[in-house]
């Protein structure tokens, strides 16, 4: 009987932490199987955050506002990040590592884009 217990027990913590897992247009970012993304940081006015869109080749609508491709956290809010290398950390724990980068200002704000690759397992 425990042994039952135990098992529907495990079955039910590992069903609630696959959902909430940190999302990209609804997508689970450990369910993204893809060589390449594409790390867009958009410095914010007035301060050292950036806002961080993830482009892995998903379809998106053509009036969209960009915040389908923003990472949300395990409670579906925008995931913060601090500055460029923290969404490289972070994308490097996704099993994701540096290629490329270039920037180029639009207007009063810097515009980054990170290549990066998926490593080799």
């Amino acid at each position: 009987m425990i042994n039952k217990i135990l098992l529907i027990l495990i079955f039910v913590v590992s069903g609630l932490t696959s959902s909430f897992a940190q999302t990209i247009n609804g997508k689970s970012i450990e369910e993204i199987e893809v060589e390449y993304i594409q790390i867009v940081g958009t410095s914010k006015l007035f301060s050292k955050k950036v806002t961080i869109q993830i482009d892995f080749g998903q379809s998106v609508k053509f009036l969209s506002t960009g915040k389908e491709t923003q990472i949300k956290d395990v409670n579906g809010k925008l995931q913060k990040f601090n500055s460029m290398i923290d969404a490289l950390n972070f994308s490097d724990n996704y099993g994701y590592e540096f290629v490329q980068a270039y920037a180029f200002a639009v207007g009063n704000q810097n515009v980054y884009h990170y290549l990066m690759k998926k490593r080799k397992k």
